[in-house]
């Protein structure tokens, strides 16, 4: 789910917001039924506030497109997929805490 800086990226429009973005975009993997992509959700928010106009947060709910998650070999959620002009820089799998957040967000610099 969206908050005010995140955006919900679905099959159709994941070419447009996260291949397509001038900025790197952190994707979140995640599902309404997942305790862990619950739990990160507030502080990737935070992060989406803290860096607008430098990164983007996007969120694709696996359950309901599961082409695009099926595409980059999404197994398990959460799920956090780095892109910088378009290609997949760095993968995360699991929970983090914002320290590990914020290094892995720097890969894109």
């Amino acid at each position: 789910m969206a908050s005010d800086y995140t955006i919900n990226v679905t099959d159709d429009s994941f070419q447009t917001d996260v291949l397509e973005s001038e900025v790197p975009v952190v994707v979140d993997f995640w599902a309404v039924w997942c305790g862990p992509c619950k739990a990160i959700a507030p502080m990737l928010d935070q992060v989406a506030g803290e860096r607008a106009g430098a990164v983007k947060i996007a969120k694709v709910d696996v359950d309901k497109h599961r082409a695009v998650a099926m595409q980059h070999g999404i197994r398990n959620i959460p799920t956090l997929m780095l892109f910088k002009g378009g290609e997949a820089v760095a993968t995360h799998v699991g929970t983090l805490n914002r320290a590990q957040l914020d290094a892995f967000i720097a890969q894109a610099d």
